[in-house]
């Protein structure tokens, strides 16, 4: 039984929406993540953190989670900036469960155990990303309290957080969020979100008491990166 992270599969098996703006790297993305997964087994865990699907609700988005489901191993999913298929939690476990999907556990207000880890996390947010700084505030407010209930529901356990956008990026720092991790003790940071030329200023790594670590799919060329080997 292993841990794993990955993010941004950017599935777009209903809606036609080609990610080569990114480069050629994205060219058969679908069959590169097929053949990367094949290596698991199946009681391995693997989050994902966030934009795993181009469809705007989740009818549109079923052949994707089943594309996901079919995938070796047990998934555990966040919430990014373009899953705009996201409802609630309610929803989305009968959509699933309506329609056979059996691996995927969703990852909001809540925390999973894993072996002598508790897995934690948000979607995060940039704080100038969107125009308007009193709409960041909101934004980055409420993602700020949903980082904090995730880890208030973990076990005692060290505490792994997985988000979608990047705590720290070039010379920006989410301090709102960097501070909630150093007041959990958090030692573990992943996410994703960034592509094509952007990968260039991810940040892997220390800083301070917490190690940082880009998944993005086309940063560890579709390889759901191993964090923990039992």
């Amino acid at each position: 039984m292993s841990l794993y992270a990955i993010a941004d599969l950017h599935l777009s098996f209903n809606s036609n929406k080609p990610m080569d703006v990114f480069g050629d790297k994205w060219n058969n993305h679908e069959e590169k993540l097929y053949n990367a997964f094949s290596h698991l087994e199946d009681d391995d865990v693997t989050v994902i953190c966030g934009d795993l699907s181009w469809g705007m609700n989740l009818d549109e988005c079923l052949n994707d989670f089943k594309f996901i489901d079919s995938l070796p191993g047990k998934k555990i999913i966040s919430k990014g900036n373009h899953d705009y298929y996201w409802t609630t939690a309610n929803k989305m476990n009968q959509f699933f469960k309506e329609n056979n999907i059996e691996t995927i556990r969703i990852l909001h207000n809540n925390s999973y155990t894993y072996g002598n880890v508790s897995i934690c996390g948000t979607r995060g947010w940039f704080y100038e990303e969107e125009k308007g700084v009193e709409h960041d505030r909101k934004l980055l407010s409420r993602e700020v309290g949903r980082l904090r209930l995730s880890l208030e529901s973990a076990e005692n356990k060290e505490k792994i957080v997985f988000l979608h956008y990047p705590p720290i990026i070039g010379s920006y720092r989410c301090d709102e969020i960097i501070s909630v991790l150093n007041e959990y003790g958090v030692r573990k940071c992943i996410y994703g979100h960034l592509h094509g030329k952007v990968l260039k200023q991810a940040f892997n790594g220390w800083s301070n008491s917490v190690e940082f670590h880009c998944v993005s799919a086309d940063f560890v060329d579709f390889n759901p990166l191993l964090l923990i080997k039992d």
